[in-house]
């Protein structure tokens, strides 16, 4: 199974680690630095699933998951938030904001790549029926 993936974070390093795993097992990768600069790529490039950082500058990755889940275009398309908070009450916010699930830095690899697959095969069975 191949899927473009969307990698969001505000640090480039962190995008570039997420971007060549993903690569390596065979995912299309796009990436983008900010939350704006990710609603754009969405639209541009029609990601299958979203891995997107939390705590960034500007725009949160809370902020752009309600802005994915407030567009009818977007609103079907999975969201993994990754985030080094811990506490409870930040993943409730992430999922009140509408994400699918979550992962926590440093990101396990295994867990990623069978999240990954799991939402966009999910993903796919959603597309057919609509």
């Amino acid at each position: 199974m191949t899927a473009r993936v969307l990698v969001v974070d505000d640090l480039e390093l962190n995008v570039k680690v997420l971007a060549a795993k993903l690569t390596a097992e065979y995912f299309d990768v796009v990436t983008a630095m900010s939350g704006a600069e990710a609603l754009e790529t969405i639209e541009r490039e029609n990601p299958d699933i979203v891995l997107l950082d939390v705590m960034m500058p500007d725009m949160d990755g809370i902020e752009v998951c309600r802005r994915i889940r407030a567009d009818p275009k977007m609103m079907h398309l999975p969201v993994v938030m990754i985030t080094a908070l811990s506490e409870p009450a930040d993943r409730v916010r992430g999922l009140d904001a509408g994400a699918d699930d979550f992962l926590t830095k440093p990101v396990d690899d295994d867990a990623m790549f069978a999240r990954v697959r799991t939402l966009v095969r999910l993903k796919s069975m959603m597309d057919e029926l609509r």
